[in-house]
């Protein structure tokens, strides 16, 4: 349930608010706005007629029932989009991301020679794995800290923030110490231990989709999230499975514009894993600013052809630099801003 505060209701009154639903069994989420206040009240959809009394409150202008099943994240409890501030990186509402860097760390070489040349073509992220979830066992599966304390140094060596993937609960409070971002890839959309851990971190999340998920699946995940504290999650479209194979997924941008419609949160494109060819990532990129995307995350590497994990699928430095010119008159064109 919402319960809209009238404008120019009390601190006192709208403290009130808050015992009581507090009192009734509920979570109360507040969102100061400039004329008034709304409160969230969540929990137990069985005792809604309760809250439904609260119009009775001194300084309670209604009480509306939120209809989606994902409530924090819908449009009804927030109607303005959400901004998510990461450094001087802003995510939302005209502020796009431009994140660029590696599908895994594996030197210092090789993570501060991408940090260089993403940074000189305009990127304003840096991404970089240092945990790195497999198919096979015997793959590369990344270097752990040793990676997290060399994005960090690449980070210093070129001021950009960087967004890094947590796998497990147990190493949470690692890579916080270390991202700026935290990253949850498709393999872990639905791994609702570490989202509720997550939610209790000051730290962004990115919220990958799931590759068998529907949209649904994603934002309620995401309420995961949001519902144990943390307001601060950036959804991430990279395709999804099915019949089609000639691309390692399919990009699904109809969910791009869907989301925007049914939810406040900031969501961005990464059109690498989205279609696993390199000729396909630059209109990707430019069809997803047109869907509307407060961003794309692309993969880039110094030498490809070397790369740990995921080379056939990076661009090399000078094709990002193309990619970065080649959207600039996209994102003038739909009023966004690096």
């Amino acid at each position: 349930m919402i319960i809209v505060m009238q404008a120019g209701a009390s601190r006192q009154e709208i403290e009130h608010v808050m015992d009581r639903i507090k009192d009734l069994g509920y979570d109360p989420h507040p969102i100061h706005g400039v004329e008034r206040t709304v409160i969230g009240a969540i929990g137990d959809e069985r005792g809604k007629l309760l809250l439904e009394q609260l119009v009775s409150v001194e300084g309670v202008e209604n009480v509306i029932p939120i209809l989606k099943p994902f409530k924090l994240a819908s449009r009804e409890m927030r109607s303005e989009p959400t901004v998510i501030e990461v450094s001087n990186v802003q995510i939302g509402n005209g502020g796009f991301a431009l994140i660029a860097g590696p599908c895994s760390v594996e030197s210092e070489k090789q993570i501060i020679e991408a940090a260089r040349a993403v940074k000189k073509s305009g990127a304003n992220m840096l991404r970089g794995g240092a945990f790195k979830p497999r198919t096979s066992p015997y793959s590369f599966q990344g270097l752990e800290k040793e990676g997290l304390e060399l994005l960090a140094k690449a980070r210093q060596e070129t001021g950009l923030p960087i967004v890094t993937e947590i796998l497990s609960p147990e190493n949470v409070e690692l890579v916080a110490e270390y991202a700026d971002v935290m990253q949850v890839g498709a393999r872990n959309m639905q791994n609702f231990a570490l989202l509720k851990k997550l939610g209790k971190v000051k730290c962004p999340i990115l919220l990958k989709r799931g590759m068998m998920c529907t949209i649904k699946e994603t934002l309620m995940s995401a309420e995961y999230i949001l519902s144990s504290g943390n307001p601060s999650v950036i959804l991430c479209e990279r395709g999804i499975r099915s019949f089609e194979d000639s691309m390692r997924n399919t990009l699904d941008l109809s969910a791009v514009a869907l989301i925007q419609q049914w939810s406040h949160l900031p969501i961005i494109v990464d059109p690498t894993h989205g279609t696993g060819v390199k000729s396909l990532i630059a209109p990707m990129c430019k069809a997803a600013i047109a869907a509307g995307a407060d961003g794309v995350m692309v993969e880039v590497h110094p030498s490809p052809e070397t790369a740990l994990s995921d080379g056939f699928q990076a661009l090399v430095p000078d094709e990002f630099q193309e990619l970065a010119e080649a959207i600039r008159p996209y994102l003038e064109l739909e009023g966004k801003t690096l």
